[in-house]
């Protein structure tokens, strides 16, 4: 007799490709925000871009690993983006040259800014909600056995 895929491996497919889609909107989004000009582009590329910066490092954490609690991951979240914010504290010639290129500005930023944590709260609370939405709907398959 041949056993049929664990429901849990069933539904964590479902909640992965779920998380996947948010990220394929979070992603564009996020780099959007960096390239954006017009009406309050400052505001839109740091704090708007630091919300989801937040949102996409804990949908991409969730998605490798979907059964984790939305809040340890949130958690674990803000606190590496928090010390990545103080970082920038720090100005030693290899962070400078990684700082240099847009790609590593957009990833580990260079200016230290006490404003931006209450967008890097914001984004890790609503990166829980969403994740834990996701994750509610695999309620059913909850408590199942193989």
């Amino acid at each position: 007799m041949t056993a049929g895929p664990d429901r849990r491996d069933v539904t964590d497919s479902g909640v992965r490709l779920r998380l996947f889609l948010a990220l394929a909107i979070v992603t564009p989004l996020g780099f959007a925000t960096k390239l954006y000009a017009g009406p309050a582009e400052k505001w839109v590329a740091t704090h708007a871009g630091g919300t989801l910066y937040v949102v996409f490092w804990c949908l991409l954490v969730a998605v490798l690993r979907p059964r984790l609690s939305p809040w340890a991951i949130c958690a674990a979240v803000l606190a590496v983006t928090s010390a990545l914010e103080f970082l920038q504290l720090w100005h030693p010639a290899p962070l400078q040259a990684i700082r240099s290129t847009w790609l590593g500005h957009a990833l580990i930023g260079s200016v230290f800014q006490w404003s931006d944590f209450p967008y890097y709260v914001a984004g890790a609370l609503l990166a829980a909600i969403v994740i834990r939405a996701f994750q509610g709907a695999r309620s059913p398959s909850r408590g199942a056995t193989a």
